[in-house]
């Protein structure tokens, strides 16, 4: 069984009286779609961010889409961005129409390397897509610096950084707009798929509202296209609502598995998980690395534990994306990471004695190689 269909579980045992009645709320209420449960939960996600405005939608992937589309990407525009991230971010950019343009990420953080944004901007650049990785901010002041020179505006890929923040200020507020993914592996993640764009803006809320409900101002007259059939489910809302008042206890317990590891795993060969100054981590994923990554996971295999590497190709070296014209070599730190990092388990319902437990295999694996 995978850390994630564990962890899960685990979760379900806990809280399953509240989420049984999460559901039983929604279908006694009557209301199915875009109902109360969708716009109390935008209420107090976009509150939660200090934001003006959050338009549920079905899927992360689409959050992003959306958000594209809101903030005015057209066909044949271009995207700056990163080839270190989950496909899905690269997936929306080409659905758009548009050509994603990457940079390559910092070997201590893995986030990306602002420094190499402006080399790329040409005059088809329509937005700066910022991946916050593994649940640590890009470093966003020179981003947005260059945002403001150039006119471009900035959309924050949350996907992996629910209550993570830089500076003090929480990923999801310091673009003009931000998507999320409420994946149910995710730091806030729901019982299916799910995802949200939140933003001050409100013509890009407007935009937003619209485009998730087939470009409709008003029941049956669409006034914008292309629209979509993108809504958030009531039952999922329900569920992150009632979730939502618990995301910063599972952003505790995070981060005391994360210090469990440091403590635990600093006199070994794994470079363990760097925190950029000013950020404050909510480890998502806990990402390590060893030269002989591949070497360690058949190992722990032996002992049933089957670990997650995130990411093993990078985006811009798979197949779907070789027309981009991105050769072997062009992005030289992804493509290092790639061969060397894996996952550890990350989950709040992780238990010490199970972590203990998994920290003892790891290190008689570590210690055979």
């Amino acid at each position: 069984m995978s850390q994630y269909v564990w962890g899960y579980l685990q979760e379900y045992e806990d809280e399953r009286d509240d989420l049984l009645d999460a559901v039983d709320s929604v279908f006694r209420s009557g209301s199915l779609i875009l109902g109360p449960s969708v716009r109390r939960f935008e209420e107090e996600f976009a509150g939660y961010h200090g934001v003006a405005h959050c338009a549920g939608v079905d899927n992360g992937t689409n959050a992003i889409v959306l958000g594209l589309q809101a903030l005015g990407v057209k066909p044949g525009d271009e995207v700056i961005t990163v080839s270190n991230t989950a496909a899905p971010t690269v997936v929306a950019i080409d659905a758009v129409g548009a050509t994603p343009v990457f940079v390559d990420v910092h070997e201590d953080d893995y986030l990306m390397d602002v420094s190499q944004v402006e080399a790329v901007i040409t005059e088809r650049t329509r937005c700066l897509l910022p991946v916050h990785l593994y649940g640590q901010c890009v470093d966003m002041a020179p981003l947005r610096a260059l945002s403001a020179k150039h006119g471009i505006p900035i959309l924050e890929d949350c996907a992996q950084a629910h209550g993570s923040r830089h500076h003090g200020e929480i990923a999801g507020s310091m673009g003009l707009a931000a998507a999320f993914s409420f994946y149910p592996t995710k730091v806030l993640g729901a019982y299916g798929d799910g995802g949200a764009t939140i933003t001050s803006d409100a013509g890009v809320d407007a935009a937003l509202r619209r485009l998730r409900y087939y470009g409709m101002e008003s029941v049956y007259h669409v006034v914008e296209t292309p629209g979509h059939n993108s809504r958030l489910d009531e039952v999922q809302a329900e569920i992150l609502r009632r979730k939502l008042r618990r995301l910063d206890a599972y952003v505790a317990r995070r981060r005391e598995i994360a210090q469990h590891y440091r403590e635990a795993l600093s006199d070994t060969e794994l470079v363990l998980p760097a925190t950029t100054p000013g950020n404050e981590h909510v480890y998502y994923v806990h990402v390590v690395r060893h030269p002989e990554r591949d070497k360690v996971l058949e190992a722990l295999k032996t002992h049933d534990i089957f670990l997650n590497v995130s990411y093993p190709w990078p985006v811009h070296r798979q197949k779907g994306f070789l027309h981009l014209g991105y050769q072997q070599g062009s992005l030289p730190v992804t493509e290092k990471l790639a061969d060397e990092i894996f996952s550890l388990p990350m989950y709040p319902s992780l238990s010490d004695s199970e972590l203990d437990k998994f920290i003892d295999t790891l290190r008689d694996v570590l210690a055979t190689l």
